[in-house]
């Protein structure tokens, strides 16, 4: 019997040059090189006889089925991603793609962020949801505007202390 699950909130279908480069070369070196190699060392266990017992077999089927639900994932994804051209008229308003910088009003720490599409978020890069609360509050706010957004911590005011834009 299979579990039903609920379906995942829709996330925004907007996404960098940089971050549909990136899927699109993920899509390509799975479909190119992993799933024809996966498929051939899954022909040879299948080739050593009883499948049953065979856990290079077994190992590769999951495998396989990982690469092909990626495979699909990703084809869809990449026919309904927009990419947004050109810059905004006002380069002091937050929008996607802007790479802000933000004091906390209460502590004086700053923290800059890039607002990027949902697949492909990095925290360890500073690269932040469209969908994320704080982006939500960040976006169409000016320079030197006061945001006050609901983090998972509880709420937090902040200053927008710097807005950039690539390109």
């Amino acid at each position: 019997m299979a579990r039903w699950r609920p379906p995942g909130e829709k996330s925004t279908a907007i996404i960098t040059r940089e971050g549909f480069a990136r899927l699109r070369a993920e899509l390509d070196e799975l479909w190119r090189l992993r799933r024809p190699e996966v498929v051939r060392a899954l022909a040879a266990a299948a080739a050593e006889g009883d499948r049953s017992e065979n856990a290079e077999y077994t190992y590769r089927k999951k495998q396989l089925g990982e690469i092909d639900r990626r495979v699909r994932y990703l084809s869809k994804r990449l026919e309904v991603l927009k990419v947004p051209e050109g810059r905004p008229a006002d380069a002091e308003a937050v929008f996607f793609g802007a790479w802000i910088e933000i004091e906390h009003c209460d502590s004086g720490d700053t923290a800059r962020y890039r607002i990027v599409g949902p697949d492909e978020t990095d925290a360890k890069a500073g690269h932040i949801s469209v969908d994320s609360p704080l982006a939500r509050a960040l976006l169409r706010k000016r320079l030197d505007d006061e945001v006050e957004v609901q983090l998972p911590s509880g709420p937090a005011r902040y200053v927008i202390v710097s807005v950039e834009y690539d390109g």
